[in-house]
């Protein structure tokens, strides 16, 4: 069963994005070391809230899917190069949600 992690940054007052690191440099290395084992990953810079003139929740949401459980164990164990590549395009905590995927 296919399971997904999503990786977001809210906006808050004080917090920084580097959109083209984390575009170029941040992505590709989330394809370097963790590629084998995602069948697909995706990254929406937010551009609105939903409404006219309401501001977008999140600088970046990120959504990585893998196959199955076994697959994002083995990612998130490859990942050490792209968990410490954080701090190079923001201050953000990011919020991960891991689901399974309906469809």
């Amino acid at each position: 069963m296919p399971v997904s992690m999503q990786v977001l940054y809210p906006v808050a007052e004080g917090t920084t994005f580097d959109h083209d690191y984390y575009a170029t440099t941040h992505m590709a290395l989330v394809a370097e070391h963790m590629g084998p084992h995602i069948t697909s990953a995706q990254a929406s810079k937010g551009l609105g809230g939903g409404g006219p003139d309401v501001p977008a929740p999140y600088h970046v949401i990120a959504t990585i899917v893998f196959p199955d459980q076994p697959s994002m164990d083995a990612a998130m164990a490859a990942s050490g190069p792209v968990m410490a590549d954080v701090p190079n395009f923001t201050n953000i905590r990011p919020t991960v949600m891991i689901g399974e995927v309906l469809g």
